[in-house]
């Protein structure tokens, strides 16, 4: 029973909650299973979405131009992983992280603090990859305004991108059934920024709802965006103001429920024999957490 209650946490802890929440973590999971001595590396056939190369192209024209970076990077305190050769620098990840920021949230980089950590992959993501945590005051807290981003550490390719505050307001954190149905202007905005950013390749089929939790005192509400050629990028809204939260690319969601049914199996059938460091991630981050609820 106590390995069953894990996973299902674990499975929360990586559930479709917002771009933000899953970097945590996730940075969490990397910094427990460095210091344990584990690392869980798989051999990974880059395919990168026809959409995001374009974005890498243009980074790298870019950056040929020598275009000027007004934001301070440095490797976070939290982080213990050690990149390769084939991996990006912190500098390259960081600027590769930070373009999507601005291509996805319009957000002005002067003068903020981009703080990165490295990981060679985990239990549940067994990708290397690069997050970067950014803020607009040299302090990091956890009541911070933060914009957040994973990428693959090799090709830069986007994983995960967030943004979390702490409201002057104290709306409600409830569950709201009546959203089960009536989601329809989540929807169109959530179609809106995947055809406006060219997430996905291909036409949009429909979007579908997600679910629904918080983070911080901000409610939240994610929809899925399902491509017709069976893409799906899952987006984050705020409950409160409908403000964009974030997003989950295909390739993210593709490669964390392969690791989860991976280590589904493992659990079912006795042969995980080292998953505390998953509990010890999920104790860490179900504490104050909200319990997700999803349409059935």
């Amino acid at each position: 029973m106590r390995r069953k209650n894990m996973l299902k946490m674990t499975a929360a802890a990586c559930a479709l909650i917002g771009a933000t929440t899953i970097l945590f973590s996730m940075a969490a999971e990397a910094t427990v299973k460095a210091k344990s001595g584990q690392v869980n590396m798989v051999s990974t056939n880059y395919q990168v979405p026809d959409s995001q190369a374009a974005a890498l192209t243009e980074t790298k024209g870019r950056e040929g131009n020598k275009e000027e970076v007004n934001y301070h990077v440095s490797m976070d305190s939290l982080n213990t992983g050690t990149p390769g050769e084939v991996d990006l620098t912190m500098e390259e990840a960081a600027k590769k992280g930070t373009d999507y920021l601005k291509n996805i949230f319009g957000l002005d980089l002067k003068g903020a603090y981009v703080y990165m950590m490295y990981s060679p992959g985990t239990i549940t993501f067994p990708r290397a990859f690069w997050m970067g945590d950014v803020l607009f005051e040299k302090k990091q807290t956890p009541e911070s305004t933060r914009w957040s981003f994973m990428v693959d550490a090799v090709t830069g390719e986007l994983f995960n991108i967030g943004h979390s505050r702490t409201l002057n307001a104290n709306p409600s954190l409830d569950y709201d059934v009546s959203l089960e149905k009536n989601y329809g202007v989540y929807a169109e905005l959530a179609k809106k920024k995947v055809e406006e950013c060219g997430l996905m390749n291909g036409a949009v089929d429909r979007v579908e709802y997600g679910s629904q939790g918080y983070g911080g005192n901000d409610p939240d509400i994610t929809m899925d965006v399902i491509g017709k050629n069976g893409e799906i990028v899952i987006v984050s809204f705020s409950r409160y103001d409908q403000t964009f939260l974030g997003l989950i690319t295909d390739s993210s969601r593709r490669i964390s429920e392969s690791a989860m049914d991976d280590l589904a199996n493992d659990l079912a059938n006795g042969l995980a024999e080292n998953y505390e460091d998953v509990e010890v991630v999920t104790q860490e981050f179900s504490k104050g957490e909200p319990a997700l609820k999803s349409a059935e």
